[in-house]
């Protein structure tokens, strides 16, 4: 494997590492809930909700890269491809190799952003079902 290959893998697999933490932490914070006072699930939420902030720019940068990688996708047919490796047009080859590269790492970052999301969504719902218990006078 080439050294750009193996540093691009180990990148990815660093953020791929990260997202599956990230996911535990979903998964811990929804299994704990019941368990948890309404004060604790509210504090939670604005951590929550002040991470997602914080990350909103980052991930809108993500995406436009996305959107930018597709729409570059459209004028890179694979002909395009074929004869630039016929022709040893390396420049090319190797900026196209460079985007796809920038595209993989924009899409781990929404997929990042999406677990915030769901962290923060999970949060609300269960303060919402905290607050509808205490209303009905059914919490325990």
């Amino acid at each position: 494997m080439s050294e750009s290959i193996e540093k691009f893998s180990n990148m990815l697999r660093e953020k791929v590492s990260l997202l599956e933490g990230k996911l535990e932490k979903v998964k811990s914070t929804i299994e704990s809930a019941s368990k948890e006072t309404e004060a604790t699930i509210r504090t939670k939420l604005d951590e929550a909700k002040s991470t997602l902030e914080s990350k909103k720019k980052e991930a809108e940068e993500a995406k436009s890269q996305l959107e930018e990688h597709l729409e570059s996708l459209k004028d890179d047919a694979k002909a395009k491809v074929e004869d630039w490796k016929e022709k040893r047009e390396q420049e090319k080859l190797l900026h196209r190799a460079e985007k796809a590269e920038e595209y993989a790492a924009a899409a781990i970052v929404l997929a990042a952003a999406a677990i915030q999301e769901a962290e923060v969504a999970t949060l609300e719902a269960i303060e919402a079902r905290h607050t509808a218990e205490a209303a009905l006078g059914t919490e325990e």
